[in-house]
């Protein structure tokens, strides 16, 4: 395919180059580029963005892949509209919601695929990963104020990993990764860190939500759950968010002091959310 215009799209904290391409007719679309390294992991991910659209989910649409100069490539229906983060707080309280509700039955779509037969257990999955994590945090010279909260509570809460059932997750699921086109039709973008787990787990960037918008994030929870959450779905979430958490600011540290305080920051704000980890519902939720 012959493009008549290219400009580069530099956003997102994807290793991926992204750019806007426009054809002989005038029709836009998202081309992205990965080091050709990434053959097969793109190869995958592309395969599986087609399960999801046949879903009906609004999203980027994936048409074609392969290899050119700059690596590997696919290419994507273009969406015009702006990011929800940006967009969420000059709507409506009520608008914010119906949004979330709509994102939690997206997600919803989403998760009816299942993971392969072969996918390791959940639990010993996850479990290596906690561990992995409290580890680096307790080697890390930076500590949180309060950080034995989360120990505390991962520790008494892990063992709600056991038996856990296993989808297709897209990966990165928040306001951050969605936009809203000139219809105001809400769509879902960047599949680039797709995975397979728990589909409770895939609620663990709500924590971005919630910060841009908790009307948002409340509609997303009672739209997945369609009005009924169950008490177990707050403690995993409650266990995941702090695992995240912990980790969030080791991770930070080569990015500078900006990132650390931001993750300082939003420690502090989870902390608030959940009484020092006292209570599993955060304070941000609306049933309503």
């Amino acid at each position: 395919m012959h493009f008549i215009t290219t400009t580069e799209i530099k956003k997102g904290w994807s290793g991926d180059k992204k750019y806007c391409v426009t054809d002989a007719d005038g029709k836009k679309y998202l081309f992205r580029v990965s080091p050709i390294e990434q053959y097969d992991r793109k190869k995958a991910e592309f395969e599986m963005m087609k399960q999801v659209a046949t879903l009906g989910v609004p999203m980027c649409v994936p048409f074609e892949f392969g290899t050119c100069d700059e690596g590997v490539y696919s290419l994507q229906s273009w969406i015009d509209g702006t990011d929800a983060e940006e967009l969420l707080p000059t709507l409506t309280d009520d608008m914010q919601y119906a949004y979330g509700t709509e994102a939690g039955k997206i997600l919803k779509t989403i998760h009816q695929i299942p993971a392969p037969k072969e996918q390791e257990d959940w639990d010993v999955r996850f479990h290596r990963k906690i561990d992995h994590k409290i580890k680096q945090y307790n080697e890390c010279y930076l500590k949180y104020e309060k950080g034995e909260c989360f120990l505390s509570f991962i520790e008494e809460n892990r063992h709600l990993l056991k038996n856990r059932p296993q989808v297709y997750q897209h990966g990165d699921y928040h306001v951050g990764n969605m936009m809203i086109d000139c219809a105001e039709k809400l769509y879902i973008i960047d599949f680039n860190r797709n995975d397979f787990g728990d589909p409770w787990e895939e609620f663990n960037r709500i924590v971005w939500c919630a910060q841009s918008s908790p009307w948002f994030a409340s509609g997303m929870v009672n739209g997945y759950f369609e009005n009924d959450v169950p008490e177990e779905f707050w403690r995993l979430l409650a266990l995941y968010i702090s695992s995240n958490t912990l980790s969030s600011l080791p991770w930070a540290i080569p990015f500078g002091e900006n990132e650390i305080t931001t993750m300082r920051n939003q420690a502090a704000e989870v902390l608030e959310w959940y009484a020092d980890m006292t209570q599993v519902i955060p304070s941000w939720y609306q049933r309503m």
